[in-house]
């Protein structure tokens, strides 16, 4: 096939276009240049730079050409000004699942030829063909697992998609990469939001929103306990950088009109128990809701899973969730991504 193969300098997709290129396909690889440079330079160093270099080497070890694309007019309208906005709502933003849905298998997939089959990336996850649709499967890796932040693409995005290292585990990754020799064989994994690169991610916030002093209140007793300079700074479950002692410390609400951050020190009391929101939004990646009352749900990045009745309303516009656990972090904005065993169903947000 001919396949467009989208790498960022990491390890996981040097491997999955090398895996490629040995199978006989026609590839070329390609960089999206999203990087917000110009506007955050003062912030940090983004690493953008570095990554194209270990691209570019991978590529020319390989003979692949490398294209880089940009798309960061996009990005910012898409992803950026997304996450600026959720924050100004005191909600929880998901950017990274934006930036898969609009930007990897979105405009990308517009910018390219259409004459490229299929859209390969680095992502851990893996693709099964039946009934005439695309269903979107775990990975083997289960601490690896990207089918969370994949949960908002479309049937139509996945009939495009190839994962090519899906179904190998990280450690087998990381030894294809030394047995192929690749310049990005020991290179350490990312960490963070795409588009911030090294950038804090408080700076950035601070430097979209700015600052304004609001009170910390205890939860329990509705007295003041400190200050903060911005309720946008929080999210509901955090326990880092509230600064007071006589903690730990956690968020458990915010007032977004009167810009107050409610904490608590008993967050983790059995009489809190977090066990129920509201979810809307949906996208099925089959294209229509499953029939059932009862799923496994993810309500962040990770391994773990709760088993959640689900009851849709009348329209089918919303939904209840009673997880079969406690979840201190749930927040609205944030993705509820549902699973039938290994298949990944789709998402809501919390609202």
């Amino acid at each position: 096939m001919k396949i467009a193969v989208l790498v960022s300098g990491g390890v996981d997709s040097s491997v999955a276009l090398t895996l490629l290129k040995n199978q006989g396909h026609e590839i070329e690889a390609f960089y999206l240049k999203i990087w917000l440079e110009d506007e955050l330079s003062y912030l940090g160093n983004c690493p953008w730079n570095e990554d194209l270099e270990y691209a570019q080497g991978v590529c020319d070890k390989l003979g692949v050409p490398l294209h880089v694309i940009p798309l960061q007019k996009e990005y910012h309208e898409l992803v950026v000004a997304y996450a600026i906005e959720q924050v100004r709502q005191g909600r929880t933003p998901s950017p990274d699942l934006m930036c898969n849905e609009h930007i990897k298998f979105g405009c990308f997939y517009n910018a390219i030829d259409p004459s490229f089959e299929k859209v390969a990336t680095g992502h851990y996850a893996q693709l099964e063909e039946r009934d005439g649709l695309v269903h979107l499967m775990q990975a083997k890796d289960p601490v690896k697992d990207q089918t969370y932040f994949l949960s908002r693409l479309t049937q139509s995005q996945l009939q495009r998609a190839l994962f090519p290292i899906g179904h190998l585990m990280k450690s087998e990754v990381r030894e294809l990469a030394h047995t192929f020799d690749l310049p990005t064989k020991a290179r350490k994994d990312s960490q963070g939001i795409c588009f911030l690169g090294k950038i804090h991610f408080g700076d950035f916030i601070k430097h979209h929103v700015g600052t304004k002093q609001g009170d910390l209140i205890e939860f329990e007793t509705d007295k003041k306990v400190g200050q903060h300079e911005g309720f946008w700074f929080y999210t509901i479950g955090q326990r880092k950088g509230i600064g007071l002692s006589g903690g730990p410390w956690f968020v458990v609400s915010k007032d977004v009109e009167k810009n107050i951050v409610y904490i608590s020190s008993k967050y983790h009391d059995s009489d809190k128990l977090r066990n129920q929101c509201d979810v809307e939004q949906f996208n099925w990646t089959c294209g229509s809701r499953p029939d059932v009352e009862s799923l496994k749900i993810k309500l962040r990045h990770g391994p773990h899973f709760y088993q959640c009745s689900v009851t849709f309303s009348s329209d089918g516009k919303k939904a209840h969730l009673v997880l079969d656990g406690s979840d201190q972090g749930i927040a609205p904005g944030q993705f509820a991504v549902f699973y039938d065993g290994d298949e990944c169903l789709g998402s809501g947000v919390i609202c």
